[in-house]
Parts: structure tokens; C-alpha cells; sequence
């Protein structure tokens, strides 16, 4: 019970907001890791993490009988579920991995505004076990277990400080990497002319090209970028 206690006592203290030039070099670490290719390989998992956690989520909540999820070495998921092949929740179910990355990142930016940087960390704890329930084969275990150890670690262990910029570096992460996986993806489509992407099972199940579908991702990614932005109060307020 004291350690369920102080686990509630973290989630609910406020840390206060960093300082200004703090946050942006934290922000610029972010985009390193997105950007340059050599890190990118190994942090884009994961992106994947949480893009298979929306397809599931998804599922769920549209009635879909979620069969598993699995992550692969080269930083691509899948996720099963039953139910109707055609129809609002499977489309729902298929809408939902792209964007997921973003939302969780606009929702991450909220708590950070407020100064629930810890209890950041734990909610994402709590995502991830959800996701790791649903886990299907032994490298998405590793995946996934080796993701919540680096956040319990940090969150159980690091300084206010350390807590603060590392939330900061994830939800930024997973902002920039929402981004950089949609353009990823209008670059796979146009190698090939038809394939088992979001998009492409979409533009099947809808009518609508796959382009559109791309399309909808990148606004929807990019206006929770720029929201989470103003939520994190890192633009200089206007003058009168």
C-alpha cells in the first residue's frame, strides 16, 4: 500500500515548466532522433509500438475482436482482429494507426502544459502494458518490455529534472515521428502501385484514392504538432 501511495503522490505532483531554451534543445534532440537515419532506425520501433496500440484500440472500441499484435525487426506491426472484413469498424480500425502516434503526443503535450510530467510517464506505463497483453510473438515482447523499462527507470529513479526533459523528448518524439511516418508511407506507395497499406485498404473499403487517406494522416499529424506546441506554451505570447 506505501508503494501504491507514493506511485499516486508522483502521478499528481506538478514539476515546474522547464526553462524556455531547455525545452527547445530537448525538442531539437527529438528531431535528431527522427531525422537522421542511423537513430531513426532503432527509435521508429517505438512509433510502431504505438501506431499497432491504435489499430487495437480501435478494434476494441468499435466491437472488432482483437486477435494480437505483432512488431517486427524491421519496425513494421501488425495487428489482427475479427469481425466484419467491409464496414464503419473496420475502417475506424484501419484509420486509427497513423494518427495514433500524434494524438497520444497532443494528449502528452496537455499533461505536460500542466505540469504532470511524471504522471505522463506512468500513463504511458499503463499504455504500454495494455499493448504488451496483446503482444503475439517474442520480439514485440522484447520491444515492448525493453520501451517500459527505459520510461519506469526514469520515472522511479531520475531527478524532477531528468523526468521533465525526458517526457518532453517523448512527446516530442512521437509528434515529429507521427509526422515522419506519413511521409514515409506516401514514399512506399508511390514504389509501388498497389499495396497493403493503411491507405491502400482504405482507398478499398472507402472508394477514395489512397492519396486522400495520406492526406487526411499528414494534416491530422501535423495540426496535433502544431497544437501540441501552443499546449507546451513554446511560442512567445503576442504582444497587444
Amino acid at each position: 500500500m506505501t508503494v501504491l501511495q507514493e506511485i499516486w503522490e508522483r502521478m499528481i505532483e506538478t514539476h515546474p515548466p522547464l526553462p524556455i531554451g531547455t525545452a527547445w534543445i530537448t525538442i531539437v534532440a527529438a528531431a535528431v532522433i527522427v531525422f537522421v537515419p542511423g537513430s531513426w532506425r532503432i527509435a521508429r520501433h517505438g512509433v510502431t509500438i504505438v501506431h499497432e496500440g491504435g489499430h487495437g484500440a480501435a478494434a476494441t472500441l468499435s466491437g472488432r475482436r482483437l486477435s494480437g499484435i505483432r512488431l517486427h525487426s524491421d519496425t513494421s506491426g501488425l495487428t489482427v482482429s475479427r469481425g466484419r472484413p467491409r464496414g464503419p469498424g473496420m475502417v475506424f480500425t484501419l484509420i486509427a494507426g497513423y494518427p495514433a502516434p500524434a494524438l497520444l503526443g497532443l494528449g502528452s503535450a496537455v499533461l505536460l502544459g500542466r505540469g504532470y510530467d511524471v504522471g505522463l510517464l506512468w500513463a504511458l506505463l499503463a499504455a504500454l502494458v495494455l499493448v504488451l497483453v496483446q503482444i503475439r510473438n517474442w520480439f514485440g515482447l522484447w520491444s515492448v518490455a525493453v520501451t517500459g523499462t527505459v520510461i519506469f527507470t526514469v520515472s522511479w529513479f531520475g531527478s524532477p529534472s531528468v523526468q521533465s526533459i525526458f517526457a518532453l523528448l517523448l512527446t516530442a518524439f512521437l509528434l515529429l515521428g507521427a509526422v515522419r511516418t506519413v511521409i514515409e508511407l506516401q514514399q512506399s506507395r508511390h514504389r509501388r502501385s498497389a499495396g497493403a497499406s493503411d491507405a491502400d485498404q482504405l482507398a478499398r473499403l472507402t472508394h477514395l484514392p489512397g492519396i486522400i487517406w495520406v492526406g487526411v494522416f499528414f494534416t491530422v499529424n501535423l495540426a496535433c504538432l502544431i497544437l501540441a506546441v501552443q499546449f507546451l506554451g513554446l511560442l512567445p505570447a503576442g504582444g497587444a
